[in-house]
């Protein structure tokens, strides 16, 4: 008997307030273990010293980020921090196949080592692994600090710095050993976002296609008429989208925080399937972003063929997402080890696989009652139909 969870409450506009202000965008997160602002726009980080400041007076700052994104950010956000008292900055590799057990060890006695308590507080300052590693890092040193995100990159702001998710990779899979803790605050600003190379962006903006699949179909349709303007990066546009983007994510958040209520799950639309391209891959050959995307791309089809989604909106879905710009080849797998990847992933319960599978633009539904032989077919039938641009 097919079983599903139905994933297309109605917005309760008590949980999120999303405020539209010249120049910046507050949506406020009310979830169960604590509430806290997301800010974005233009200029944020030059306010980053007052906004800090609101959150009390701790013992110490301490910077957790990359060599790269520090020669490009640390100091602007290390200069607005000296009249709180100042701030130590701690380095590490943001690279994917860095995202270990080991990384947040090291992290952890080198916070120790700087003297660092309870009463300190974490800025994670980076993208989506310095996000996920920091915030692991929070919860665990001490039995747990308080942790503010300063994500650099689109699919950090829209993604990996909502919602309290943070964890590590093991061989055996993504994501696998971690913890919720929720951030204090999160600062979004737009000029990190100038910075980024073409591939990295589009990788986030495949996250926001999610949102507006499994949300909010206003958004997508919005996606739809304005890609141009937000692939150029104009603030107007993008401000807007990702305010729409962590609105979404927000409302879900707050009603199911660790994913024990089903709704969460909804999140995971192209996860299924894109975690396991990712670890098959050796987190080499995909962004998170595009392994999604090809995530998204299966799971719309299979959505078609059970007779979930109507052919038109699966072509729409597809569309956009090749709109956005050019995916890595999805490599051929056998799918005996694939199967073993998607078995292995954290959203395999019961040991049943879990599908997100849009019903329309805007709802989705959970499944567990997906034929496993109808995987490998759809997979053969992407890459004929979706083949690598040259």
């Amino acid at each position: 008997m097919a079983t599903a969870v139905q994933a297309n409450a109605q917005q309760n506009p008590k949980a999120v307030v999303l405020e539209f202000c010249p120049g910046m965008h507050r949506v406020r997160v009310n979830a169960p273990s604590g509430s806290y602002t997301v800010i974005i726009g233009q200029g944020v980080l030059r306010r980053a010293g007052a906004l800090l400041a609101e959150l009390g007076k701790p013992s110490g700052f301490f910077i957790l980020s990359s060599p790269r994104v520090w020669r490009r950010w640390g100091r602007q956000l290390q200069a607005v921090l000296q009249p709180l008292g100042g701030s130590r900055a701690i380095l590490f590799d943001d690279r994917e196949v860095a995202k270990q057990v080991t990384t947040v060890e090291r992290l952890c006695r080198a916070l120790a080592r700087a003297g660092a308590d309870r009463d300190a507080v974490l800025v994670a300052l980076g993208g989506g692994v310095v996000g996920d590693v920091a915030g692991f890092t929070a919860a665990v040193y001490l039995r747990g600090v308080r942790v503010v995100q300063v994500p650099t990159t689109l699919l950090a702001q829209v993604d990996a710095a909502i919602g309290g998710k943070t964890g590590v990779n093991l061989p055996e899979g993504k994501n696998l050993v971690g913890a919720f803790h929720q951030p204090r605050l999160v600062l979004c600003e737009l000029a990190t976002l100038h910075t980024l190379p073409p591939r990295e962006f589009r990788a986030g903006l495949y996250e926001i296609i999610k949102c507006g699949v499994i949300r909010d179909a206003r958004l997508f349709a919005f996606l739809e008429r304005h890609l141009p303007a937000v692939l150029a990066r104009r603030h107007e546009a993008l401000s807007w989208v990702i305010a729409r983007a962590v609105r979404v994510k927000a409302e879900v958040v707050s009603r199911d925080e660790r994913e024990t209520g089903g709704e969460r799950r909804v999140l995971n639309f192209g996860h299924t399937i894109g975690h396991a391209l990712e670890s098959l891959t050796g987190y080499r050959r995909f962004r998170h972003g595009e392994a999604v995307a090809w995530g998204m791309l299966a799971e719309s089809e299979i959505a078609v063929v059970q007779g979930l989604l109507r052919r038109a909106d699966g072509e729409r879905i597809a569309r956009l997402i090749r709109r956005v710009g050019p995916l890595p080849a999805l490599p051929r797998l056998r799918w005996p080890r694939l199967r073993a990847a998607l078995y292995a992933d954290k959203k395999t319960r019961g040991g049943r696989l879990h599908f997100v599978l849009p019903r329309r633009i805007g709802a989705v539904e959970v499944r567990n009652d997906i034929p496993e032989a109808l995987l490998p077919e759809i997979l053969r039938q992407l890459r004929q139909t979706h083949p690598p641009e040259r």
